[in-house]
Formats: C-alpha cells, sequence, structure tokens
C-alpha cells in the first residue's frame, strides 16, 4: 500500500462521526456484545459498522471471533485518535455555546462512586437548576475512578467531575463542595456487633479480617487503615458494603451511604469516637480552558445549591 495513500474521504461527515462513536463505544465496552446496551443498537448492526469502518480506512481495527474480543495495534491507534477527534467537537460546541446566548449541547459530568445519598443532594439540586434554566442541554454524566475523572478533565472529554480532593493537581481548578465522614462498621452477623463497641484497641481490631479500598487515599486516611488486618480489597465503596455485610469483614464506609444498613439494624459502627476520617470532595474543571455558557451555568448553581 503505498505510504501517501488518502483512506478517508476529503470531507468527514456525520456518518463517519458515528462509526467512529460505535468504535469508541466497542473498545470502551470490551466488545460487540457489551456496547449493545450503551448504544441501544443490536450486535448485527455494531458488527456492520465496524467493517464499514475497517473499510473505509483499510485496517483492521479489532479481532472479533471464537477467541474473543481485542484490538488491533491500528485499532489502537485510530481509537486515540477518534478520542481526539470527539474531544475537539465537544470544545467547538462548548466554544460556540460561548457565542450563542442560548443554552444548547452537552454537559458531561465524571462523579465518583456513592454519592447519591449524600443529604445535601448539591449536585442533583444544580442540575435541577441548570435543566430549569437551559432545558434544551444534554447531560451525560459517567461514575468512574477520580484518577480517570482526572485525566478526562484534562484531555477535555469531561467539562466537569465530583472527586475526593487527595492530591491537588496543578492543570485543574477545584471548587468544595462536600466534607464526607467515615466510620468503621461490622454487619449484624460479625462477631463485634453484639459487643460494647465504644472503645477497642488495636490489637482486638486485628484479630478480625478487614476490606480495605485499592484506590487513592490520604495520609490521614491511609494512618486510620493501617491498624485493620487487611484480608481484602475494593476499588470502591460499593464493594466495601457488600464484604462488610459478608459478616465476615468489617471495613470503612460513608456515614450517609452506611445510614440505611444502620436504620435496619444491620450494621454497626465501631469505636465512632476513634476510629473515622473525614474526606473532601470537589468540583473540578480544567484550568484555561475555553469559556462555555453550560459549564459556567452549572457551576453558578452549584455555589447556589
Amino acid at each position: 500500500m503505498p505510504a501517501n495513500k488518502n483512506l478517508l474521504p476529503r470531507q468527514i461527515g456525520d456518518a463517519h462521526i458515528r462509526l467512529l462513536r460505535i468504535f469508541k463505544a466497542v473498545i470502551e465496552a470490551g466488545g460487540f456484545a457489551a456496547a449493545e446496551i450503551e448504544l441501544n443498537i443490536s450486535k448485527p448492526a455494531i458488527s456492520q459498522a465496524i467493517s464499514e469502518l475497517e473499510s473505509l480506512m483499510d485496517m483492521k481495527l479489532c479481532n472479533r471471533g471464537r477467541a474473543g474480543f481485542s484490538v488491533t495495534e491500528q485499532g489502537e491507534q485510530v481509537y486515540q485518535s477518534a478520542m481526539q477527534l470527539l474531544a475537539s467537537l465537544e470544545t467547538f460546541k462548548s466554544q460556540i455555546n460561548a457565542i450563542n446566548t442560548e443554552l444548547v449541547g452537552d454537559l458531561n459530568i465524571g462523579i465518583t462512586d456513592n454519592m447519591v445519598t449524600i443529604p445535601q443532594m448539591r449536585i442533583s439540586q444544580a442540575l435541577n437548576s441548570l435543566k430549569h434554566k437551559a432545558p434544551n442541554v444534554t447531560i451525560n454524566i459517567k461514575m468512574i475512578p477520580p484518577n480517570d475523572i482526572e485525566a478526562q478533565i484534562l484531555d477535555g472529554q469531561l467539562h466537569i467531575g465530583i472527586v475526593p480532593e487527595l492530591r491537588p493537581l496543578p492543570g485543574l481548578n477545584y471548587v468544595q463542595l462536600y466534607k464526607e465522614q467515615s466510620l468503621l462498621y461490622c454487619n449484624e452477623q460479625h462477631p463485634l456487633f453484639n459487643q460494647d463497641l465504644d472503645s477497642i484497641s488495636d490489637n482486638a481490631i486485628a484479630q478480625y479480617d478487614a476490606v480495605v479500598p485499592s484506590y487513592a487515599q490520604t495520609v490521614a486516611i491511609k494512618h486510620q487503615q493501617k491498624a485493620l488486618n487487611a484480608a481484602a480489597t475494593s476499588t470502591d465503596r460499593e464493594g466495601i458494603a457488600f464484604l462488610i455485610l459478608t459478616g465476615k469483614f468489617i471495613g470503612f464506609l460513608p456515614t450517609h451511604f452506611a445510614e440505611r444498613w444502620v436504620c435496619q439494624d444491620k450494621m454497626r459502627s465501631i469505636d465512632a469516637r476513634n476510629r473515622n476520617f473525614a474526606t473532601k470532595f470537589s468540583a473540578i474543571t480544567r484550568k484555561g480552558a475555553r469559556n462555555n455558557l453550560i459549564l459556567e451555568a452549572y457551576l453558578e448553581a452549584l455555589e447556589r445549591a
């Protein structure tokens, strides 16, 4: 194949953008079947779109068959370029919104897991205000780990993120939203549940298996975890709750998230006065980003909430 062959048409239209969006969704889902729900189209339609894109580019982008789904080296490069193109389109729409006084377009938000039960509800209240002011805005929420949120804010895929403030990055702006309290919990089936839990020594705590987070934490939080006998890990708070509810593990959970089980007498806090920590949550945006009226309206609503 000649090195200077033009694979793409001179003008890239909506049909080509659609194929790239489908390809991106398939890669991020890890296969055709997994992408069906997100794309809301059938597996044969997805397969046809990928085949059309491969024919258009004269490249094999992914392997599919009995051996399973995998991305080719060329497919990985196309995926990275597609992400840049789609992020640039979002930036273009944001810039047009800054010119046009009518708020029309997307707001892409990344949120850390299990925050919907925080009583203040600032995120939801601000979204309510935004939709009241701008009913034609499309809101897209991603529930992903904090480090992924930070990365996607910096590369323009997300407009705003809600993350724990663990290690502030120089390329981001921070607006503090919440201060979340966490306590050490056990389940009703755990041997500690019916004991006096107002005070308990580190040696006594270390006798029991504990689940600890595998995600980043502050030094102060890590200090609290040191007394635990780490026998399991979880990438998020829901996973920690699952293991506590087995009755075989103790672990730290946010009080707002654990409250439902505490009210049902299925969980108790352990030595709450001494075994606790607070986590600050902030809204983050990219420093130096172009004016975006939708994002500005949402930030204003967050401040008022």
